[in-house]
């Protein structure tokens, strides 16, 4: 694993504040908002970092391939792009995100039954549902009504 200065070096990027600053955010909370990487760089304390910065740093980090953007519902969410072809669950119920293996294999692994001429690269998959806490608290919501508690 690479520090983020090598990380930005590698990508041929300069190493800036804001840059490294947005590596490790990233790096400390993977699936973040953009909203969500500001609060985290403001809670840093130092020399404040604007929201146009952080989205300028998201965008030039995301083009040299170092981090990944996910658009889950209507919001993108960010994370530090490993390259190991993973997907992600979301919980419908609380927006807990996280990581799940790829299926198949090595990138893409899945294929569309049409191609329509592309050559596919990478298969983003978001699979949806609740998480076990708000499984639980559906259930008893339920168990509440129906029993005219």
């Amino acid at each position: 694993m690479h520090t983020p200065e090598e990380s930005l070096r590698r990508a041929g990027l300069r190493v800036t504040r804001p840059r490294v600053a947005v590596l490790e955010a990233l790096t400390n909370r993977p699936h973040s908002t953009a909203d969500t990487v500001l609060d985290a760089l403001q809670g840093l304390g130092g020399k404040a970092v604007s929201r146009q910065a952080v989205y300028d740093v998201l965008h030039a980090l995301t083009d040299a391939g170092l981090v990944r953007r996910m658009l889950v519902g209507n919001a993108s969410r960010y994370e530090v792009d490993t390259h190991d072809n993973h997907h992600h669950l979301l919980c419908r119920g609380c927006g807990a995100l996280t990581d799940v293996p790829c299926a198949v294999g090595s990138a893409p692994c899945l294929l569309p039954s049409d191609d329509h001429g592309f050559e596919v690269e990478v298969a983003d998959v978001l699979y949806s549902g609740l998480c076990p806490n708000c499984r639980a608290v559906d259930r008893s919501a339920n168990h509440t009504h129906t029993h005219g508690g």
